[in-house]
């Protein structure tokens, strides 16, 4: 979801359609027409929302919105934009494209944001195509795919000319980090601009992340998580599980089974002070929200709230109002209050 500015609030919703909602959340005033096709199977479909920088709801109006694009050979993460007017879109162009379209319905990753020089990261997953026991398809390694990598792009779609380069055949310079499993949360840290995102591990090993230009972040060769059907423990981790020195440890992760974590946001308003600076997280398989304390890039606390709903939230978003806002799988938009 994203707010606009007179608090109205668009959502997306998997099948393929962006609705607004009144800034109470309480009425849909409307359907989005001018939307491309989407191939929502399995995990696919249309995901994250996001405003341009200079969105004013007069002269720009432009959003932009990562989906599963079908295509020659299956789908693959795409990001477009266009201009709001009323209920409708227009000047509706894809700025990027997964390089490979290829089968299978996992693992998109597909959050946006956009950092303090306006240009637009996306976080995309490796389309569960790595096997941390065959080392032959090792793609988000691979620095010529777009498969578990995060990549920073103009809001035109060109290349930012500060990207970092990464070594090896076909380095697509687009790329910002690799190593990646499945990102489905991201955001910009409030006092270092820097990204931060949330990923899935597979049994275990999911992540928070602090992602710096040009850092490998270790899938499939390492990962506090174990191979799917492993007795549960620590026996099992790919590689061992620790990161360094070869590839960057994560600020935080989760073993010994998944929570799956989903949205990312930094608490910034003053409706929660004492959690001012607090990252948190939703949870799919975990159905909870988590507050992770930081001490500068360091975890001193985390806390699991709301398991008592049972339900799988997917994105988390900081309101206009300073409330924390939910969007959960069941289709409920849930504001987080004292």
């Amino acid at each position: 979801m994203a707010f606009l500015p007179d608090g109205r609030l668009l959502i997306t919703q998997r099948a393929g359609s962006v609705v607004i909602l009144t800034a109470d959340g309480a009425t849909v005033l409307g359907t989005l027409s001018g939307l491309p096709a989407v191939d929502s199977t399995g995990q696919g479909g249309l995901l994250d929302v996001a405003l341009d920088p200079d969105y004013d709801g007069s002269s720009n109006t432009w959003i932009y919105w990562a989906f599963s694009e079908p295509g020659v050979g299956g789908s693959g993460t795409a990001v477009a934009r266009g201009r709001l007017f009323g209920m409708a879109l227009d000047n509706v162009t894809v700025i990027f494209r997964q390089a490979q379209k290829v089968s299978g319905s996992n693992h998109f990753g597909a959050r946006l944001t956009f950092r303090a020089d306006k240009t637009l990261y996306i976080t995309l997953g490796e389309r569960q195509l790595d096997d941390p026991a065959n080392p032959t398809t090792r793609y988000a390694q691979n620095v010529a795919t777009h498969f578990g990598k995060v990549v920073r792009i103009n809001r035109d779609g060109s290349v930012p000319a500060d990207n970092p380069s990464f070594a090896g055949t076909g380095a697509l310079p687009e790329l910002w980090s690799i190593g990646h499993r499945n990102p489905q949360g991201a955001a910009i840290h409030p006092a270092t601009g820097e990204l931060w995102v949330t990923e899935h591990g597979p049994q275990g090993g999911d992540e928070l992340n602090r992602v710096q230009p040009g850092g490998n972040y270790g899938w499939p060769i390492r990962s506090y998580g174990c191979p799917y059907g492993s007795p549960v423990g620590d026996a099992c981790r790919v590689g061992g599980g620790t990161h360094a020195p070869d590839y960057t440890e994560p600020v935080s992760y989760w073993v010994p089974t998944s929570i799956a974590p989903a949205g990312l946001i930094f608490y910034t308003g003053d409706k929660f002070a004492e959690w001012q600076g607090d990252a948190f997280t939703g949870a799919l398989a975990g159905t909870a929200l988590w507050r992770v304390e930081l001490s500068g890039t360091a975890e001193v606390a985390r806390e699991r709230l709301l398991g008592d709903l049972g339900e799988r939230i997917r994105c988390v978003r900081q309101g206009p109002d300073g409330w924390i806002y939910l969007l959960t799988d069941s289709g409920k938009l849930l504001r987080v209050e004292r």
